[in-house]
């Protein structure tokens, strides 16, 4: 077994996983693929990255296309992940969206996280909606009335996902241990959330390169972290498709470092504290 990656290889796997989920490998990047898919190497017998990659394009396992894809994929996340995004939902958006929801503008508050990995970020949004509702003692509004809608290519990570449950390690970073003690419990080495936070967000399989059209319409789409690992043209795409799942006046929160420059036919740029958000142009909607 040859499990040495040849240039002429990984120019065949850095096209294919961009033609596959977006997602761009730059050059000094070939390591990843070496490292990350030499596994499949020995599982498969193979003996060189030529062989597994044609076993790839015969498109015949999708399985093992599936597992390459989870491979080369970075789940990296935090439970609310920095601090801005989170107060501006709660000193901004909530007050709104609870305020239009007793007026009768709306029945409901649908939410987007995209690429949701292990479902931090969902499950983030899920508790601070109801610490928000608590502390403010609202009763007429609740949980129910926020649809939170978690997507990722990766079959792998929606299922840890959807199980709700998580080690010491994960739970240490960036969870607040108020958040801790009222939605989890402990069992043994694992901690497991409650089951009203778990039951307010839906996980679905989705890969963005498809269209969104069946999703419907969202108020608000966390899309935080994912795009940088996307070629600019397919991050034009994406925030392009963002912009007409939006109602109108709906909002999309990418990362606090993250830049998108290219904004002014489908957004308007503005700030909350720390956070840049993008609200969609009229007539989006």
């Amino acid at each position: 077994m040859n499990g040495n990656l040849s240039s002429d290889d990984f120019i065949l796997f850095q096209k294919y996983i961009e033609e596959q989920c977006g997602i761009s490998i730059r050059d000094d990047k070939a390591y990843l693929i070496e490292s990350r898919l030499s596994k499949f190497l020995v599982k498969f017998s193979l003996e060189s990255f030529e062989e597994l990659y044609q076993m790839l394009s015969q498109q015949k396992n999708k399985a093992l296309a599936e597992d390459v894809i989870d491979a080369l994929t970075t789940n990296e996340t935090l439970w609310f992940r920095e601090k801005t995004p989170w107060e501006f939902m709660t000193e901004t958006l909530l007050e709104r969206y609870i305020q239009e929801i007793r007026q009768g503008k709306r029945f409901r508050v649908r939410i987007w996280s995209a690429a949701c990995s292990t479902g931090q970020e969902p499950y983030s949004i899920a508790m601070c909606i109801d610490t928000y509702l608590e502390r403010h003692g609202i009763k007429d509004i609740t949980l129910g009335h926020f649809e939170i809608l978690a997507t990722d290519i990766s079959s792998t990570v929606l299922q840890m996902a959807k199980r709700g449950k998580y080690d010491s390690i994960s739970m240490a970073r960036g969870l607040d241990p108020s958040y801790r003690d009222r939605y989890f419990r402990q069992e043994g080495r694992t901690w497991a959330l409650d089951e009203k936070i778990k039951n307010a967000v839906q996980f679905v399989q989705f890969n963005l390169q498809k269209s969104f059209s069946n999703f419907g319409k969202f108020d608000l789409v966390f899309c935080r972290y994912v795009a940088i690992y996307f070629s600019e043209s397919f991050k034009k795409e994406i925030f392009k498709k963002i912009s007409f799942s939006l109602v109108q006046d709906g909002i999309l929160i990418l990362g606090n470092s993250e830049v998108f420059f290219d904004y002014k036919e489908d957004y308007d740029v503005k700030q909350y504290k720390n956070t840049v958000f993008y609200r969609v142009r009229g007539g989006k909607g």
